[in-house]
């Protein structure tokens, strides 16, 4: 039902599109520049902008595409991989903000969460990341609850018409200190007034970090191998990150055809808060994409094919047990979209739509002899989420000071799981839990809507006021529905927020369902180049919000439902949440004879508080207050910064999950750029001062040692940040 209705609207305009009486007019000439590198979002209540300088420096620090949003009011990061941060907006992350590469939206196939959509970006070959937070649309949300993020890589090149074919080429490289990271990219564009061809690779690989001092006892090795010194971050290492990118677009007129072609293949990644490393990850996808400019507005389709292979096993710095623990994921994803911006007047316009989604999931563990076997253990056999979406957005600009807009979505999810089976059925540890969940009606449909009301009024060019309110729904995942086992080894594994505890599924748990509002004033000179303030103040109340109870059943022992140390395991649970907060940044441009260039202040700062207003505890992994100021100096090629980070205490944690609380801290960042026409040089020193700090959301540390049991790590040890890195990049393009 829902696809029709939001097909309906669109064929329609395409079949009386030839009586508009007008021909297509002959494009502009586009000539073979690189898009600027910008992060953008669009003027809804909540959203924040970076600019081309911000996002060009934070590639030296970093190979993990999800560290470009670090500067967005809003938008914290929780600690995973590598190349693998989870991005959460005002305090609800990783399967609550929808994410999106390219259009595409990727979902997470581990039960650990290690292969995270970002994690399949490249920051070398970002154009564009925009950020949908607060009120977020329902022409781009859909199935989330905590906003929007949209990645996307620069647009098709073509020389100018009669200019024959052009071709270019670039090239970049980057070294960080701390951990002995590198990796390159290259890249090249051949292109014609009606073809374009590029190909994009890059590859990556660092040791593992060192924390600014001592946090632990130094660990013995294993199997014999060098101790793991008592600074250094074991399991954060990563190597053979290596994305390859082929695309072929073709352009006629106003109308545009793009196939794109992604192969991104990672040989190791260690995860200092997973009890489990990733051994390997293949993924495979495949795009097609169709733009067109019509008389009535603009038509987009777009058809996507994913495959991904995924493996975990004990990485170097863990014990092995001999043979270890292999675990695998074989997952495909299967989408269309069709959506369209109708002109229906000056002043009105429609955005339509709708989408489809068929992800197939297969996670199973080999037997590797004594109590993991003589059978292989399916954690999810079959597992399947069949998603329909259709929405209507009208956007009215009723004056120039006056802009509305109200959209409606429905959202239809269908999962299921096959029957399951324990390493070995004939013992109650495996065999009791198996039966019940095979005996379970498993098959679950969710009739989700979503609706949002925005209003934005302009008095002046210095000032704009936004406010709005949306209803989102967010269906849980696969791992949330169907993780059956309570035996502590194979729960542990199930983890997908990196605090060390065990989860086990409810095959019956309800969507969550968001109520938010948000409220947004920006002031400033007409070109908010001189200064500028931004605040936005927000409220989210969800009913039968996915958190956690104490497991009581099965193979949970007694202990397990009063301690208040250690690790423990937990039974996902529908209960209600609040959440509220606010987001304030601003810029101003500092008074300096011209001579000595531009000098300007930024300053951002974020509070967000959540609470489990069914059982009175705070919400797990929230970012207590932060904030980020820095002084940018400009004169020529050159782009210097100096940047403090601050983070207060965080001592509002989740008692259920028995969290860690984590001091405050502050930081210290030095970074500097030179630019010229074909190349750039970046230089930076992060953590200057050599600070040890913990990452409020970087999770547990699990790192080393025997970490497949519930008493193999030392509990309230969180993982450390990074000490000081001196980094230096270098990107040509000709």
């Amino acid at each position: 039902m829902w696809l029709l209705l939001g097909l309906a609207p669109v064929l329609l305009l395409l079949v009386p599109a030839s009586t508009h009486g007008q021909e297509e007019a002959t494009p502009e000439p586009i000539t073979v520049t690189l898009d600027p590198v910008t992060v953008t979002a669009r003027r809804t209540p909540g959203s924040a902008r970076a600019d081309q300088a911000d996002l060009a420096a934070q590639r030296t620090a970093t190979g993990d595409a999800a560290q470009l949003l670090r500067s967005i009011p809003g938008v914290t990061l929780s600690g995973a991989g590598g190349i693998s941060s989870l991005p959460a907006i005002h305090g609800l992350g990783d399967d609550r903000v929808r994410v999106q590469i390219d259009g595409t939206d990727l979902t997470p196939s581990c039960p650990n969460h290690m292969n995270s959509p970002l994690s399949y970006a490249d920051p070398a070959t970002v154009a564009s990341v925009t950020v949908f937070s607060g009120v977020t649309p329902v022409s781009v949300g859909g199935d989330s609850i905590g906003g929007s993020i949209q990645v996307k890589s620069a647009a098709p090149e073509f020389a100018v018409p009669g200019q024959g074919f052009v071709a270019r080429g670039r090239a970049g490289a980057f070294f960080r200190s701390n951990g002995n990271a590198h990796g390159y990219t290259i890249g090249a564009t051949l292109a014609g007034s009606w073809l374009s061809l590029t190909f994009d690779q890059s590859d990556s690989r660092s040791d593992n970090y060192s924390a600014g001092e001592t946090f632990k006892p130094v660990a013995p090795g294993r199997e014999g191998g060098p101790p793991i010194p008592g600074d250094v971050v074991a399991s954060s290492a990563y190597r053979g990150a290596m994305k390859r990118a082929l695309s072929l677009a073709l352009q006629q007129g106003k109308h545009a055809l793009q196939l794109v072609g992604t192969q991104q293949t990672v040989r190791f990644e260690g995860f200092p808060n997973q009890r489990m490393d990733m051994t390997g990850n293949d993924n495979w996808l495949l795009s097609a994409r169709y733009t067109g400019r019509f008389g009535w507005g603009d038509l987009e389709a777009r058809a996507t094919y994913q495959s991904t292979w995924h493996a975990m096993n004990m990485g170097p710095d863990r014990f092995s047990y001999g043979t270890g623990m292999p675990m695998n994921t074989r997952a495909k994803t299967r989408a269309a979209l069709v959506k369209a911006n109708v002109e229906l007047s000056e002043r009105n316009t429609l955005r339509t739509g709708a989408e489809y989604q068929y992800y197939t999931l297969f996670d199973w563990w080999p037997p590797v002899g004594g109590a993991m076997g003589p059978n292989t253990f399916w954690n999810i056999d079959y597992g399947q989420r069949q998603k329909i979406d259709a929405f209507s957005e009208w956007e009215t600009r009723w004056n120039e000071r006056w802009t509305s807009q109200l959209g409606v979505r429905g959202d239809t999810v269908s999962t299921d799981a096959g029957p399951v089976q324990g390493y070995d059925n004939g013992l109650a540890a495996w065999g009791n839990d198996a039966a019940a969940f095979n005996a379970a009606q498993r098959a679950r449909t969710d009739w989700n809507w979503n609706m949002t009301a925005l209003l934005r009024y302009a008095p002046t060019s210095r000032q704009s006021y936004e406010g709005g309110y949306a209803r989102t729904t967010r269906s849980p995942n696969l791992y949330e529905r169907y993780a059956w086992s309570t035996n502590a080894m194979a729960a542990l594994m199930n983890n997908f927020v990196g605090d060390g505890n065990g989860y086990v599924g409810k095959v019956d748990l309800r969507p969550e369902v968001a109520h938010t509002v948000s409220v947004t004033g920006d002031w400033g000179n007409a070109s908010r180049k001189r200064w500028a303030v931004r605040a936005t103040g927000f409220a989210t109340y969800i009913q039968d919000y996915v958190d956690a109870r104490r497991c009581d059943f099965g193979q949970c022992s007694a202990e397990n439902q009063t301690a208040s140390e250690g690790f423990v395991l937990l039974q996902y649970a529908n209960q209600s949440a609040r959440l509220y907060g606010l987001d304030l940044s601003g810029r101003l441009r500092l008074p300096a004879p011209e001579a000595y260039g531009t000098w300007s202040w930024t300053a951002a700062l974020s509070y967000v508080r959540g609470a489990n207003l069914t059982t009175g505890d705070d919400l797990h992994n929230i970012m207590p207050p932060s904030a980020n100021v820095a002084i940018i100096h400009r004169l020529g090629p050159w782009t210097g910064t100096s940047e403090v980070v601050a983070v207060a205490d965080k001592d509002r944690v989740s008692g259920v999950r028995n969290e860690v609380r984590t001091g405050g801290y502050w930081l210290l960042n030095l970074r500097g750029s030179f630019e010229w026409k074909h190349a750039r040089l970046d230089l930076g020193i992060e953590n200057v001062l050599d600070r040890l700090y913990s990452n409020p959301l970087g999770g547990a540390y699990l790192g080393q040692g025997s970490s497949m049991t519930t008493n193999g790590i030392r509990w309230g040890v969180p993982v450390p940040g990074m000490g000081r890195s001196f980094n230096v990049a270098l990107n040509v393009s000709l």
